[in-house]
C-alpha cells in the first residue's frame, strides 16, 4: 500500500535532540519539508552508517528548510545514550525520535509484524503534510543521503514549478520536461 499523495497522521512523541528530550507532534512536520527516516534499532550495524550518512549531509538539507526525523521504537533515553557513546552517532544534529508504542511506525505502515521494529523505510513529506516520496527496502540495504537529497530538491521543484517533471536521474539545474501531447511517443 502505498501513502503517497496522503497526508501525515497525528502523533505525539519525545525526541532526543540539541542535547535534550523535547516533545514533538505530526505539527511539528508542517510549514517546511521533513523527511521522516525509519531504521530498525539503535546500537546495530547498517543503522549508524545511515544515520552517520545523513548527519554528513545535515547542513544541505537544512538549507532547504527541510528537516529530518529520525525514528525507531527504541525510546529516546536509548538514543541518548546510543549518541553519546558511538562517535557515528555522535555526529547526528536532527531529531531521534522515539516510539516505543509504535504509534508513528504504524501510522506510516512500517512496523514489522510480531517484532516491534520498524522497517528501513524513508517518507518525504511537504510543507502541507502530504507525503511526496516513499522508500522502504530491505533489512540488509542502506540507504544513501545524496539520492535522498536528490529526490528532496526534485520534489521541491515539482511542488513550485505546477506542470513540470523531472526526469529519471534529473539533477538540480537539468532541463525538465512538460508532460503534453506532443511528447507522447517522442521520449
Amino acid at each position: 500500500m502505498t501513502l503517497v499523495n496522503t497526508e501525515l497522521q497525528p502523533f505525539e512523541a519525545t525526541a532526543y535532540h540539541d542535547g535534550a528530550f523535547v516533545d514533538l507532534r505530526d505539527a511539528d512536520l508542517r510549514g517546511h519539508w521533513s523527511i521522516v527516516f525509519f531504521y530498525p534499532a539503535d546500537f546495530t550495524f547498517v543503522c549508524p552508517t545511515e544515520l552517520g550518512d545523513l548527519a554528513d549531509l545535515y547542513e544541505d538539507f537544512k538549507a532547504l528548510d527541510v528537516e529530518i526525523y529520525s525514528v525507531s521504537t527504541d525510546t529516546h533515553f536509548t538514543h541518548k545514550a546510543w549518541h553519546d557513546t558511538s562517535a557515528t552517532i555522535g555526529k547526528v544534529q536532527f531529531p531521534m525520535v522515539g516510539d516505543p508504542t509504535g504509534k508513528i511506525t504504524e501510522n506510516f505502515g512500517v512496523m514489522r509484524a510480531g517484532q516491534g521494529l520498524a522497517d528501513r523505510a524513508t517518507f518525504v513529506i511537504d510543507p502541507d503534510g502530504v507525503i511526496q516520496v516513499m522508500e522502504i527496502t530491505a533489512e540488509g540495504i542502506g540507504r544513501n543521503a545524496t539520492e535522498l537529497l536528490r529526490k528532496v530538491k526534485a520534489a521541491r521543484y515539482v511542488r513550485d514549478h505546477p506542470g513540470e517533471v523531472c526526469p529519471a536521474a534529473w539533477e538540480e539545474g537539468e532541463e525538465t520536461l512538460a508532460p503534453s501531447l506532443d511528447l507522447v511517443g517522442k521520449i
